[in-house]
């Protein structure tokens, strides 16, 4: 039975994205090459930069967290030290992969459910002339909070420092000009906002400093200046590139163009968003993150407060009515969450709804809506 994923990726994905992965190509195949320079074009263009203005587009083989890693790994110089700007779990992910790795680090934390302080950002940078480098989450998936990546750029261009983003649940699905937002770094992956399946991350990198990090690389496999010389040279990936998802990847890059590009895809996240939303406070369920700080990518619920509620058995129930959510991923509260991006039917957000009503209904669960 297939089921609808209301989760921040893997996702549905359409017909024709699973279709295109029916045929085999090789990786050396000349046809293959040039998907993925297509490729590579199309992503600079979805950020609203070309290799003319200076940008490069890196695939990268593995889910996310591997595109995370060889930024950080190639990018941050040996002796530089990397700032981590932290509301959630994946802010706490990038300090760990930068710790690991041997990276002098400082953190800059704020409440789960709130953005950073941009007055704390500016005085930190100001004071500590050794920070090289500073790393945000865009949509933090833990929490669903949209971080100001915009205004965090211009404090970090300010101050001359190099800028990472974590754009993994929000790339493809929410507008974002990278050079106006002083971005240097922007990694992504293939099953988010584009609708793709897993299999590969992406950078989208300023050439400059892209340039100035070579020999950086922490990793033989994660170094990122090695891949894009490699492209550069021959369009090849250094090691098996992951040939069926990038089939899949180009045909949900020409779905996502006649949906009518990034513009029109993040109107569809948002209506799907409010309808969640709506339905969700008249069930009575809260939300852990004030509205005008939610992206309408995935958004958090608190449990209720009915001792009857268990979480594990509302997981199961809605899951056996073909509605797949996510767990929470957050220190402070108990919460679930649920998302609404990926190639989701038109009454998937109102059956959801449905089922959600059956299911507390059945677990004797009462809230106040």
């Amino acid at each position: 039975m297939s089921k609808n994923l209301f989760t921040p990726g893997p996702l549905n994905t359409s017909a024709t994205v699973k279709q295109a992965m029916l045929h085999d190509l090789g990786s050396r195949d000349e046809a293959f090459i040039r998907i993925v320079a297509e490729i590579r074009a199309e992503l600079l263009s979805l950020g609203q930069v070309s290799h003319q203005t200076g940008f490069e587009a890196i695939p990268m083989q593995g889910s996310g967290t591997f595109g995370i890693e060889s930024v950080i790994g190639s990018t941050v110089h040996r002796e530089g030290k990397l700032l981590v700007i932290i509301n959630g779990a994946y802010g706490e992910r990038i300090l760990k992969i930068a710790q690991r790795l041997g990276i002098e680090t400082e953190s800059l934390r704020c409440p789960e459910n709130d953005i950073p302080d941009l007055d704390l950002l500016h005085e930190t940078l100001g004071d500590d002339g050794d920070i090289t480098d500073v790393a945000v989450v865009h949509c933090e998936t833990s929490s669903g909070v949209l971080n100001p990546v915009e205004k965090i750029g211009a404090i970090v261009h300010e101050f001359g420092r190099n800028y990472i983003v974590d754009a993994m649940s929000s790339f493809g699905g929410i507008p974002l000009h990278l050079e106006r937002a002083h971005i240097d770094f922007l990694i992504s992956s293939s099953n988010k906002c584009i609708e793709g399946v897993p299999g590969f991350s992406f950078v989208i990198a300023r050439r400059e400093n892209l340039l100035s990090a070579r020999d950086h690389a922490r990793s033989v496999s994660l170094d990122l200046f090695a891949q894009w010389e490699a492209l550069e040279r021959s369009g090849q990936f250094r090691f098996t590139p992951p040939t069926h998802t990038l089939l899949a990847f180009r045909q949900a890059l020409k779905e996502l163009a006649e949906e009518g590009g990034i513009p029109a895809r993040h109107k569809r996240y948002q209506r799907q968003h409010a309808t969640l939303l709506a339905g969700m406070r008249k069930i009575g369920f809260e939300e852990h993150v004030p509205v005008d700080l939610q992206s309408p990518i995935i958004t958090t619920f608190r449990y209720p407060e009915d001792p009857s509620f268990q979480f594990e058995e509302f997981y199961e129930q809605l899951a056996e009515r073909g509605h797949v959510i996510y767990p929470g991923k957050l220190t402070e509260h108990e919460c679930f969450r649920v998302g609404n991006i990926g190639r989701l039917p038109e009454d998937a957000i109102p059956n959801l709804l449905s089922a959600i009503r059956e299911v507390l209904a059945a677990m004797r669960v009462h809230l106040p809506g």
